[in-house]
């Protein structure tokens, strides 16, 4: 099985991105007049670690279970009997480890194609590819022994498995790794070239086998794996991209002092986050750092009010919170369930950001979720879905 370096799209790789154009003028902010909170959707379900939808116009949503099964219900609530996908066989479940991630492929109304991160019965990572069946109309289901493995990355801990994949606006899938766990990056993967611990990746599921690496990926041609897309990571265990301008969004659980979410521009990737040179906005462990080079965070959180673990959100572009939360970027954190927000294009402009407590979930969330229409859900390991809802302040 592939752990890395895989075919290349171009013989004449660049080892930096082509300049871009400037962003266009972004639209008025959010206003964040409004209390958000979460309403109970449905329950029942085994721990929960993500809720997806699969863009294909059906309305579905897909909650996956950490044990390996995913689930599917419609937009009301109401649950397919057999699960969509059963492969707690292959999953080591609890902890930080089990089925953690799920990405529908952007043609996956016409191609089946859907990919998931978990963690194997020997306690490392696989990314996988699987297809939909088509040999029961009417129903939704994956069938399970189509997988075409496309990566394993040894786990040295049991800890730091990231878990979250995305589509991004250029359709490449992009993956999100920790730094293989322990405490404090023991083994220093965060700034180890050679290493996919520690990372986010970028690879082509289109073509290649199983796999190919974007040409344009900042680092090929270099002395740091090419399938890197940026580094310096600990644990990014959710991020996503804003729905309508393709930037990244990335929440990277801190160690001890520090939350903080990253942010880039769509295909502006080569960045270096800092873990575990910095933790956050400080120096880890130590008083002095250098910081040359270094992407500092677009938001942190000092953990001072018993925060633990920031759970990553999504940019909001749905219809019915707008306009005071469109273009809000909107995260949690898993030991408190307060709510905050902060307006994604002003930090990502000049970071000059100001986060607002918006309200709290009243449960500590495991993971964001977003549906067709670009609205809001939570979900937990006790097995509950939650709707984001607001009330005028």
């Amino acid at each position: 099985m592939p752990t890395s370096s895989q075919q290349l799209e171009s013989p004449n790789p660049s080892p930096t991105l082509p300049p871009r154009e400037p962003p266009p003028t972004p639209d008025p902010g959010p206003s964040f007049d409004l209390n958000l909170s979460a309403e109970l959707f449905v329950d029942g379900f085994p721990p929960l670690t993500f809720l997806a939808n699969a863009g294909d116009g059906s309305g579905l949503l897909y909650a996956v279970g950490q044990n390996g099964v995913i689930s599917v219900l419609s937009g009301v609530g109401s649950v397919q009997v057999e699960p969509f996908l059963d492969i707690d066989d292959r999953i080591r479940s609890g902890g930080e480890q089990g089925l953690l991630g799920l990405a529908f492929h952007p043609d996956y109304e016409s191609n089946g194609r859907f990919f998931v991160n978990y963690t194997d019965n020997e306690g490392d990572t696989v990314v996988s590819e699987f297809s939909r069946s088509d040999d029961q109309p009417g129903s939704f289901l994956a069938n399970p022994d189509s997988e075409r493995i496309l990566l394993t990355i040894d786990q040295p801990f049991a800890n730091h498995n990231g878990g979250m994949i995305a589509f991004g606006a250029d359709g490449y899938l992009y993956i999100g790794m920790g730094d293989g766990g322990s405490g404090g990056d023991p083994q220093g993967n965060g700034q180890a070239p050679a290493t996919l611990l520690g990372k986010m990746l970028r690879i082509d599921v289109n073509s290649g086998d199983p796999y190919r690496i974007p040409a344009d990926n900042p680092f090929v041609g270099g002395t740091a794996l090419p399938e890197i897309w940026s580094f310096g990571l600990r644990n990014p265990w959710r991020f996503s991209f804003d729905r309508m301008t393709g930037a990244m969004f990335i929440g990277d659980v801190g160690q001890g002092a520090r939350e903080e979410i990253d942010a880039e521009r769509a295909g502006e990737g080569g960045r270096n986050y800092g873990w575990n040179i910095m933790e956050g906005d400080i120096c880890y462990r130590k008083a002095t750092c250098d910081a040359t080079g270094l992407t500092p965070p677009v938001a942190v959180n000092d953990r001072s009010n018993g925060e633990c673990a920031v759970t990553g959100g999504y940019v909001y572009r749905g219809a019915n919170w707008d306009p005071e939360l469109t273009g809000a970027y909107v995260f949690s954190d898993y030991c408190t369930g307060t709510l905050w927000g902060f307006d994604a294009d002003s930090a990502l402009a000049n970071g000059n950001y100001e986060v607002f407590e918006l309200g709290n979930a009243g449960f500590g969330p495991s993971s964001f979720g977003e549906d067709e229409a670009g609205e809001l859900y939570l979900v937990n390991l006790i097995g509950e879905i939650y709707r984001l809802v607001a009330t005028p302040r």
